[in-house]
């Protein structure tokens, strides 16, 4: 592997890991209930691309299928959420 891929491999890690730590503040103290479901949803985009980018850096293809059932639990989980934060109800 290339040393300029490691060195930006390592740096996105650590913007992403930054990241998470702000958005899970957030989702620990925002003020709202809108502004917490926002935080976990960009917690899940987040650890998606995570596993990404770790895939990429072992060049492994492992982690590529968890990342999109991640992608699209998150979509479905948020989704999920909002329509309950808007009506009261889950299901109609």
């Amino acid at each position: 592997m290339n040393v300029l891929l490691k060195i930006a491999i390592h740096i996105t890690l650590a913007c992403y890991a930054l990241a998470m730590l702000l958005a899970l503040w957030r989702a620990l103290r925002g003020p709202s209930a809108q502004d917490r479901v926002l935080a976990v949803d960009f917690l899940s985009i987040v650890a998606m691309l995570l596993m990404l980018v770790v895939g990429i850096r072992y060049a492994s293809s492992t982690y590529f299928v968890p990342a999109l059932l991640l992608a699209l639990f998150g979509f479905v989980s948020s989704t999920a959420c909002a329509k309950f934060l808007l009506r009261g109800e889950v299901i109609e």
